[in-house]
């Protein structure tokens, strides 16, 4: 068997390129998904745990007190994770439309690749049955000596 041509080679190494850029940003996807559900789950156990202290009007003063700034420093805890969470979310967006763009790129490459492989194969075919109908002319003419 035949190698392929040293540009179906280059495109080939291409594509396989694409392929593990398109695996990275997968990943990459996923980590930040992970990272977002973290998040989430952290956000909910603060706000959880800020109106599960109880309420703040106490017996002791200063029982009450340290309640209210345990509630207000939770919800403050909470609403910064929401806003890093934004900031997340935008972040995972991008992340997004990259692994899209990388996605369709590879395909591109792949379908350019495929094609150029079905005109390789149907040139080394032409030439294979040119090889083939001239034995066979040689063997009649050598028939018809």
């Amino acid at each position: 068997m035949t190698h392929p041509p040293e540009p179906l080679r280059s495109l080939e190494r291409l594509v396989d390129v694409r392929e593990r850029e398109v695996d990275r940003l997968t990943a990459d996807m996923a980590d930040k998904r992970a990272l977002r559900d973290r998040f989430l789950r952290s956000i909910e156990r603060m706000e959880h745990l800020a109106h599960s202290s109880g309420a703040s009007g106490g017996t002791l003063l200063a029982q009450a007190l340290n309640r209210g700034a345990y509630k207000q420093a939770m919800l403050h805890l909470a609403h910064t994770h929401r806003q890093d969470l934004g900031r997340h979310e935008a972040d995972l967006a991008q992340a997004q439309q990259q692994l899209t763009q990388a996605v369709r790129r590879k395909e591109v490459l792949g379908q350019v690749l495929e094609q150029r492989q079905q005109v390789q194969a149907l040139a080394a075919q032409a030439l294979q049955q040119k090889r083939d109908d001239e034995l066979a002319s040689q063997v009649w003419w050598r028939g018809q000596a």
